[in-house]
């Protein structure tokens, strides 16, 4: 185990690494000036020469990254191009609320899912069963600014239950203060995940109450109660530990929709409004930070896995 710790995180080291350099080339490349899109279109070219030696834009596209990787070293993100605020202080400030929204949608669709996916399984190829089916499919193939659309559409324009927008704030205590504003954006993500994670522990389910040991526990007279959630339950819901792990990219691409669409004051939004301003340095940041989120919970999604299932072992592998 100790063999395969130390080799998933040299891996996980490794594509922090080759996210950052992809990220910085994709980010060059992009079409336009981002002297332009900080200092506006009338902007003169002395100006935008000023801007671009101030930032070091100036400079080959190699040097740019060493000098960068640089700043990184020392826990420095750079300067935003538009606000004139350290990055590391932006994301800071908007981190504690992605982990708000994206933990507890993450947990409500879990929680939904393990329990409709067993029903469905028990229940499978009867009215039930097709009738989620049907929902899980509708939700899964709906993408997540239709599903903030339908939402806002339904329980804020038509009934008036909830508001549209989420709390106009970044500090998790004033968002708290108003928890009807987050229900919609949980709402989204929640309904996202879902359809993916009941469908997976469905098919988890089936396979479980196709096994032949299951037979022995049921020829011992052991209720169904006790069967279902010592047995099934328990042998079903390991898969979904790795696949929480695995939807992670998804999950923060919603998140980057669902906070776009409400107006959440979080890491999404703050990508979102850096890549239409060509910030750069927000740009690297927030997605340095998202990709080895996403890196570090993979990870960790596999040791859980094998500390849970006793069966496996990394380390004679």
């Amino acid at each position: 185990m100790t063999r395969y710790l130390a080799w998933r995180t040299a891996q996980a080291v490794v594509t922090v690494i080759g996210v950052m350099i992809l990220t910085f080339i994709l980010v060059h490349l992009v079409p336009g000036s981002a002297a332009r899109a900080a200092l506006g279109m009338r902007a003169t070219s002395t100006r935008i020469a000023i801007f671009n030696t101030t930032y070091g834009l100036d400079k080959p596209l190699y040097i740019q990254f060493f000098d960068y990787v640089g700043q990184l070293f020392h826990g420095n993100f750079g300067v935003s191009y538009t606000t004139q605020q350290p990055v590391s202080a932006e994301i800071a400030q908007r981190l504690p609320g992605d982990i708000l929204l994206v933990g507890v949608s993450t947990v409500l669709a879990v929680a939904i899912a393990i329990p409709m996916g067993i029903y469905q399984a028990i229940r499978r190829h009867r009215p039930s069963d097709h009738l989620l089916d049907g929902v899980s499919f509708t939700l899964y193939s709906m993408p997540d600014f239709f599903v903030a659309f339908v939402l806002i559409a339904l329980l804020s324009v038509q009934l008036h239950v909830f508001p549209p927008e989420a709390p106009d704030t970044t500090s998790v205590t004033g968002m708290l203060a108003d928890p009807r504003a987050l229900v919609l954006p949980i709402a989204t993500l929640t309904l996202s995940n879902l359809a993916g994670y009941s469908r997976y522990m469905r098919a988890a389910a089936i396979d479980v109450l196709a096994e032949d040991y299951l037979r022995v526990v049921r020829a011992k007279g052991l209720p169904e109660r006790l069967v279902l959630s010592r047995h099934v339950l328990r042998n079903s819901v390991l898969p979904m530990v790795t696949l929480v792990g695995l939807s992670l990219p998804t999950i923060v691409a919603g998140a980057v929709i669902a906070e776009t669409v409400f107006n959440f004051q979080g890491m999404g939004l703050l990508f979102f409004r850096a890549a239409t301003s060509k910030d750069f340095p927000v740009l690297l940041g927030t997605t340095l930070i998202i990709g080895g989120a996403t890196v570090v919970g993979n990870l960790i999604a596999d040791v859980a896995y094998g500390v849970l299932d006793p069966r496996i072992r990394y380390g004679s592998a």
